[in-house]
């Protein structure tokens, strides 16, 4: 699956050329209905890259979250807070759910030319695949270094 990825047309719009991925948090917000993912999660970097981003639809549909309960989902998923902490093992069984939405996901909008992952370590694992496409990756992986995933945006020209 991973050459697949790497094989994959580049994306040439100025949108999808580019794609965030952020790690989910364990810090969720407390409600009974679901929320969009990107609203969700209520630590780490998401709230940083959602008071960013977060108004433009356009912007929201290029960034993902990768969530140790559901994998990698768009940021308008709408998903309902659970407990469930990214671990070796887990990281280990996302990996090919991780590879398949990105082979799905980049069939119909093009590989991405540029990939800013805002993550812990462990959340690599999943991600492993990206690694080997031609893809340019800036990896964060201080969620607090909002200046370092900003100025990664801004060299993007996203607000």
């Amino acid at each position: 699956m991973t050459s697949s990825l790497a094989d994959m047309p580049a994306a040439s719009g100025p949108l999808t050329s580019k794609l965030v991925i952020a790690g989910c948090s364990r810090r969720k917000a407390d409600t009974q209905r679901p929320v969009p993912a990107l609203e969700l999660y209520q630590g780490g970097s998401i709230p940083w890259l959602r008071a960013r981003t977060g108004g433009d639809p356009r912007l929201r549909a290029r960034i993902n979250v990768l969530s140790a309960a559901h994998g990698l989902v768009p940021a308008d998923r709408p998903l309902l807070p659970y407990d469930r902490q990214m671990d070796p093992e887990r990281a280990a069984e996302l990996t090919a759910g991780v590879t398949a939405v990105l082979a799905r996901d980049w069939a119909s909008t093009g590989r991405p030319q540029e990939i800013l992952v805002i993550a812990e370590p462990l959340y690599l694992v999943p991600l492993a695949a990206i690694l080997a496409t031609p893809a340019r990756v800036h990896w964060i992986a201080d969620l607090r270094d909002t200046a370092a995933a900003g100025s990664v945006l801004d060299q993007w020209g996203w607000p």
